[in-house]
């Protein structure tokens, strides 16, 4: 396993990230257990959750996760052994009614609560990493690209969110926090404040990062390179489709996108072509299509960590292995010149 430094702090994680968010719901416990015990008998120390998990996101389904997670932890002994980072749902009124009435506020009330039950969840009094899941104000995330300006929002003010989380570091509850989701202006925003006002600063920006999304290139590459906040890249393999699983309109039993089809960010026709010839390129160099585009994330000069997840071992195994794996310059120009024709088809 290879590490990195985790933001400007002195922790080290893993450049393999464990996701978490199928657990309690296309996992038992059972098997999830199987997945931590394997992902630390390769090296990996860097667990993620939310408060939301499992996903997609359900009441019966809220807080399953950190709870399996938090059995784990107790049964086997080790939290000291691992970097575990876990998330506060921003608002969704619409779809995520039961946490906070849909109408969660990052201030200290709504922060103080969401963190109590998660730390309760996972059997621990304190986590590493804590981090905002989406933004509360109006802004372009979760495939949208456009900004469109709203007057009159009401938001909570960045500046009393970040006094609400030094707090919660003051009294040993976080070690440092993060963003999820996150634009260019945000992020230098939380950073521009916390450093006018002796405020936790930002360690790391979690955000979708992959072969059909390589939108964090702009703007948010160069943030994290020169303000040593670190991306954690979620959906490395957009939902799976990357590895080629889906082509030719397949829909394997039990894959992901089979259970749940809503979930199309990954399966334009653009984006099916350009996975075709992402697929391809792989094959030619005898690589396997999954590898090939986690590798390719791995060694982004801006990564902190990847966050894979998978719903069976051998998925998990190989995963974890893209970290052995070397792509030559051919691999890469190859890639590029796909990038070229095809440029982020699902941003």
């Amino acid at each position: 396993m290879k590490y990195h430094k985790l933001g400007h702090t002195d922790i080290d994680v893993s450049v393999i990230c464990l996701g978490t968010m199928t657990w309690g719901q296309q996992n038992t416990k059972t098997q999830a257990f199987e997945q931590m015990d394997y992902a630390v008998s390769q090296g990996v120390n860097f667990f993620d959750t939310a408060e939301l998990y499992a996903i997609p996101p359900r009441a019966e389904t809220y807080g399953r996760t950190e709870n399996i997670i938090g059995q784990w932890l107790k049964a086997r002994g080790n939290r000291d052994r691992i970097v575990l980072t876990s998330k506060i749902a921003g608002p969704g009124e619409d779809w995520i009614p039961y946490i906070r009435g849909g109408r969660t506020r990052f201030n200290r009330q709504h922060i103080v609560a969401a963190l109590d039950a998660s730390l309760q969840r996972l059997q621990t009094d304190y986590l590493d990493l804590y981090q905002l899941h989406w933004p509360e104000r109006n802004t372009n995330f979760f495939g949208q690209l456009g900004f469109e300006a709203s007057a009159g929002e009401d938001f909570t003010p960045i500046l009393e969110t970040l006094e609400a989380l030094q707090e919660q570091v003051q009294a040993g509850r976080i070690r440092y926090i993060g963003l999820s989701n996150e634009t260019p202006w945000g992020v230098m925003q939380f950073l521009s404040l916390a450093e006018q006002h002796s405020l936790p600063r930002v360690v790391s920006v979690q955000n979708p990062y992959n072969l059909l999304n390589r939108s964090y290139e702009v703007g948010l590459a160069e943030v994290s390179w020169r303000e040593k906040t670190g991306l954690l890249a979620y959906s490395p393999l957009g939902f799976g489709v990357l590895s080629g699983k889906y082509l030719a309109g397949a829909w394997p039993e039990g894959a992901r996108l089979t259970l749940f089809p809503d979930y199309t960010r990954y399966s334009s026709a653009s984006a099916i072509a350009a996975t075709n010839e992402y697929v391809a390129l792989a094959q030619r160099h005898h690589l396997d299509p999954a590898q090939m585009a986690l590798a390719y994330v791995n060694n982004r000069s801006f990564l902190t960590s990847t966050i894979i997840g998978a719903t069976t071992m051998e998925q998990l195994e190989s995963n974890i292995d893209s970290i052995n794996v070397t792509l030559s310059a051919e691999v890469l120009e190859g890639i590029e010149a796909v990038h070229k024709d095809h440029p982020n088809p699902s941003p």
